[in-house]
C-alpha cells in the first residue's frame, strides 16, 4: 500500500464508482473544507498557516435565499480569486493503493482515473465538492457491483464488487474516514445501478464498524435502467442482444450477487428486480439524488434502437418518444433528481456536466441545493431551502429539446449537428410534430433553430 496522502482531519468525502477496468483503488485528498455550522455573520476570510491545515470561512446562506444566483455567483468568484494563492498546497495527483485484504480480487484490467466533472480539484469545474477527499474505484469486478463469488478454476473470473466496496470503506477507516462527517457513494452507469445497491449496506457496515456518526448518501448517474419490453426481440446470444431482464437473470447467478435486504425481502426468489431503480428506490433509507439522461444510450441500445448513420423509422421514433414518457413516469416520487432531455449517457465526471441545465438549474447546483437539504440529519425529510430545487426534470417530448444537451455528433463523419440536424438525423416529421404540438411548422423550425 503506498501511502503518500496529507494528513489532516476529514471534512467530507466523496468515493466514486465508475464504469472502468482495473485492480487497484485510487486516492486524492486536500487541505480546507466547509465549515459543517455557518454562523449569520460571517468574519472576513482568512488564511492561516498552522503547519499541515487550511481553515476555510463559514458561509451565511439564510440572509440571501431569495437571491441565491447572484450570492453564489460571488461565492464562485471569490474562491476562484482565492484558488491560484492556495494552488500550490493542493495534492492533485491520485495515487495507487491496493486492498489490505487480498483476499477480495477483482478480474484483469488497466488502471485508470478521470479528474473532470465531480473528481475535479478546480473549483470553475467543481464548483461544490472541488476541495472533497476523494477515492475512486475503477469497475473491475464485471458484476455490477453487487457479486460475492471469488475466482474458482471453473470460471477463472472474480465477481466480488459488493466486497470491493466493504473493504475499501474498512480500509478508508484508518485514512481518516473515521472522522467524516459525509461519505458520498457516487457512481455511474454500471457504477450507478452500484449505487443503488451498496448505499444503504454501507451505511450499515458503518454503523455496525461503530461510526453511525458518519451519514451516507448515494448519487446515481445514468444507473436508472427499465426492464422494459425491447422495440426488437433478439435471441439471448450475450449481455447486448438479451432482454434487461433475462441479461441480469443471468447475470447474478453467475456473479453470485448480494442485495440490499429489504428489496431482497420484497422479491424473494426474483431478486433481479433489485437492479431496476424503480424497483430498489422505495426500499432505500439513505438519501440518494438521481442522475438519469430520459433518452439513455445504454438503455436504447439494450432495447435494441441503434442510431446508425441511417434515420430512425417511424416505429422506432414513437418508440424513443415513449422511453422518455416510461422514465419520467417512473422518477415522478424520487424527491432529489436531475432528468434532462437527451441523448446520452453519463454526466458527472464528464467536463461539460456544468453546463447542462433543468429549468434553468444546474446539476452542481441543485446537488448543492440537495447538500444543503441534509446538511442536519433532523432535516432530511424536510423540504429544500426556498429557490433551490432538487426535483428537476424535462417536460419537452423528445431527445435534445433542451437547448443545454451536449453536443451530439454524427456517428460516421464525426461532425457535430445542431438540433435540427439532429431531429432530421433521427427521422423527426416536421410536419407531423408540429400538428403534435399545435402548432404551425415554421413556427416550430423557429423554436428550434433558436434553441428554445
Amino acid at each position: 500500500l503506498a501511502e503518500k496522502m496529507t494528513a489532516m482531519r476529514v471534512i467530507s468525502w466523496l468515493l466514486l464508482l465508475v464504469f472502468m477496468l482495473s485492480g487497484v483503488y485510487a486516492a486524492r485528498r486536500f487541505r480546507g473544507g466547509r465549515n459543517p455550522q455557518p454562523r449569520r455573520t460571517p468574519p472576513s476570510p482568512t488564511y492561516r498557516d498552522r503547519g499541515d491545515t487550511t481553515e476555510s470561512f463559514p458561509l451565511d446562506f439564510t440572509a440571501v435565499e431569495e437571491n441565491m444566483d447572484n450570492f453564489m455567483t460571488q461565492v464562485k468568484n471569490l474562491a476562484q480569486s482565492l484558488y491560484p494563492c492556495s494552488a500550490q498546497k493542493l495534492d492533485y495527483d491520485m495515487k495507487l493503493h491496493f486492498l489490505e485484504n487480498t483476499s477480495v480480487t477483482c478480474n484483469d484490467g488497466t488502471p485508470a482515473g478521470y479528474c473532470t466533472g465531480i473528481l475535479s480539484p478546480l473549483p470553475e469545474e467543481n464548483p461544490h465538492w472541488w476541495n472533497a477527499n476523494m477515492v475512486f474505484i475503477p469497475y473491475c469486478s464485471s458484476d455490477v457491483w453487487s457479486g460475492a463469488s471469488a475466482k474458482t478454476d471453473h470460471s477463472g473470473y472474480a465477481f466480488m464488487g459488493s466486497l470491493i466496496i466493504q473493504e475499501v470503506v474498512k480500509d478508508l477507516l484508518t485514512k481518516g474516514l473515521d472522522d467524516a462527517k459525509v461519505l458520498l457513494l457516487a457512481g455511474s452507469s454500471a457504477g450507478g445501478t452500484g449505487v443503488l445497491l451498496n448505499v444503504d449496506p454501507v451505511a450499515e457496515l458503518l454503523e455496525g464498524l461503530g461510526h453511525p456518526g458518519i451519514q451516507v448518501r448515494g448519487l446515481a448517474d445514468s444507473g436508472w435502467f427499465l426492464d422494459n419490453k425491447q422495440y426488437r426481440s433478439t435471441d439471448c446470444h450475450d449481455t447486448i442482444s438479451c432482454a434487461p431482464t433475462e441479461a441480469i437473470k443471468r447475470g447474478i447467478k453467475y456473479w453470485g450477487s448480494v442485495v440490499p435486504e429489504r428489496c431482497r425481502q420484497v422479491h424473494l426468489g426474483e431478486e433481479w428486480n433489485c437492479f431496476f431503480g424503480y424497483r430498489v428506490f422505495p426500499s432505500i433509507k439513505s438519501p440518494v439524488f438521481v442522475v438519469q439522461w430520459l433518452f439513455d444510450e445504454a438503455q436504447l441500445t439494450v432495447d435494441n434502437i441503434h442510431l446508425t448513420g441511417q434515420p430512425v423509422q417511424e416505429g422506432q421514433w414513437r418508440y424513443i418518444q415513449n422511453l422518455g414518457i416510461e422514465l419520467r413516469n417512473t422518477l415522478k416520487d424520487v424527491p432529489a433528481m436531475f432528468a434532462p432531455a437527451c441523448l446520452s449517457h453519463e454526466v458527472i465526471t464528464r467536463n461539460y456536466w456544468i453546463d447542462v441545465q433543468v429549468k434553468g438549474t444546474s446539476l452542481p447546483r441543485a446537488l448543492h441545493c440537495w447538500d444543503r437539504s441534509l446538511q442536519d440529519n433532523s432535516r432530511s425529510n424536510k423540504a429544500p431551502p426556498k429557490g433551490c430545487p432538487v426535483h428537476l426534470i424535462d417536460s419537452c417530448p423528445w431527445p435534445h429539446c433542451n437547448p443545454t444537451c451536449p453536443t451530439v455528433r454524427d456517428q460516421f463523419t464525426g461532425q457535430e449537428m445542431n438540433v435540427i440536424q439532429f431531429l432530421m438525423h433521427m427521422g423527426f416529421d416536421v410536419q407531423k410534430m408540429a400538428q403534435q404540438q399545435g402548432m404551425d411548422p415554421s413556427k416550430l423550425l423557429g423554436m428550434l433553430s433558436s434553441g428554445s
